[in-house]
């Protein structure tokens, strides 16, 4: 009866790493009967933390809403397209996001650029910080939107505190006047504040034409390069590298 209530009042707590960590006890008698009090509410608090950790890691992955499900483990480093494992590693532990560093992801088309941008998003999530995923196309889009519907600040304000905003894409199509003048707001926010991660098909060279206006170019890009780190990918289309293999095991 008491155990009941102890564990009614530990879910009514929302302790729920915990009331399932005495139910497991309670449960499996011989394999923590030799433990002692203080062993047996470690293991408790133990599990609620663990419970925790992965409630929020789910829910920061919920709310990046990123285009891919990408993890560290899965890599492959064999492919040859320029991706060195001992710098990447280094960025696999996500002090470049807590030192409000930015990255700068180049590269032609499915060399990969968004799975590893991804994987970088997810083992954020998992070090307990913020993520947002855009295409950029679509960034600017919303943006326009929100201007017309009253919710720009809101929105900008949103992406100010998120720790990685990632910009998927960018440079495809030319900006207008309205999108330069609401990525260097977004830029002018985050500047060494938050950390900014920007894929592209367009070598770094090339994104001040892609921009536009010399001017406007100049603050965004002056606030994008600072601290940050280029990886230029190269080689051969995953996609297709992929599509061959498939073939093969097909043909075997």
């Amino acid at each position: 009866m008491l155990t009941n209530q102890t564990l009614q009042i530990l879910r009514t707590l929302k302790l729920t790493g915990m009331a399932d960590g005495l139910e497991q006890q309670l449960q499996q008698p011989s394999t923590h009967e030799e433990l002692g009090f203080e062993e047996r509410l470690a293991l408790l608090v133990d599990r609620e933390s663990t419970h925790r950790h992965n409630n929020k890691n789910a829910r920061l992955l919920k709310i990046a809403k990123l285009k891919l499900q990408a993890y560290p483990e899965d890599i492959d480093y064999r492919h040859p397209r320029g991706l060195q494992k001992s710098q990447f590693a280094d960025l696999l532990s996500s002090q470049w996001i807590q030192q409000h560093h930015n990255i700068l992801m180049t590269g032609p088309t499915g060399c990969g650029k968004t799975y590893l941008a991804c994987v970088l998003a997810t083992q954020a999530c998992r070090h307990g910080l913020s993520v947002r995923y855009f295409r950029t196309s679509r960034l600017l889009e919303a943006l326009n939107i929100a201007h017309g519907d009253g919710r720009f600040s809101k929105l900008i304000a949103q992406l100010a505190k998120t720790d990685l905003l990632i910009l998927d894409d960018w440079g495809l199509e030319k900006m207008n006047l309205g999108q330069r003048n609401d990525l260097l707001e977004i830029m002018e926010d985050r500047h060494g504040l938050k950390s900014t991660l920007v894929t592209s098909q367009l070598p770094v060279e090339q994104w001040h034409n892609a921009i536009g206006d010399a001017t406007l170019a100049d603050a965004i890009l002056d606030r994008l390069l600072h601290n940050s780190h280029k990886l230029k990918l190269k080689g051969e289309s995953m996609r297709k590298v992929m599509s061959k293999l498939n073939e093969s095991d097909h043909l075997g």
